[in-house]
């Protein structure tokens, strides 16, 4: 099992000082986030892509994946190329962070190039719910 769904964290998204609803607190892991089930950290997805649009205008794959896998880290054009095929979303389309038809397969898509295997779509949804309470 990969070390994204060991921690219920299928993003790998990296410890900080934000906190999100549904982490564990400790982390056991020392560089990543670990949340109480997958559902929590689906919905740390949303949340952090959400962001990305708010906060920093990033608006477009293109955008918000170089940022969540910079190149210093990551084969970031290949992620990019891979999350627009399984998506079927271009490139720089304008992506709208609260539209539940273009967010859902996202995070499905960005889960599937950090663990290697197909998300449980339950959880997906389930975190999208939570999200979007």
């Amino acid at each position: 099992m990969s070390r994204g769904l060991r921690n219920n964290n299928p993003g790998n998204i990296r410890r900080s000082k934000v906190r999100y609803r549904g982490e564990v607190q400790p982390s056991q892991d020392p560089e990543f986030r670990q949340f109480s089930a997958p559902e929590w950290g689906y919905r740390a997805i949303f949340v952090l892509l959400d962001t990305y649009r708010v906060r920093y205008g990033l608006r477009t794959v293109t955008q918000m994946i170089s940022r969540w896998a910079p190149p210093t880290e990551n084969r970031t054009q290949a992620y990019i190329d891979a999350v627009c095929r399984m998506t079927g979303l271009a490139h720089d389309e304008p992506l709208d962070t609260r539209d539940r038809a273009t967010m859902v397969p996202l995070a499905a898509a960005i889960s599937r190039v950090e663990n290697g295997t197909a998300a449980v779509m339950r959880d997906v949804e389930r975190g999208w719910a939570l999200f979007s309470d």
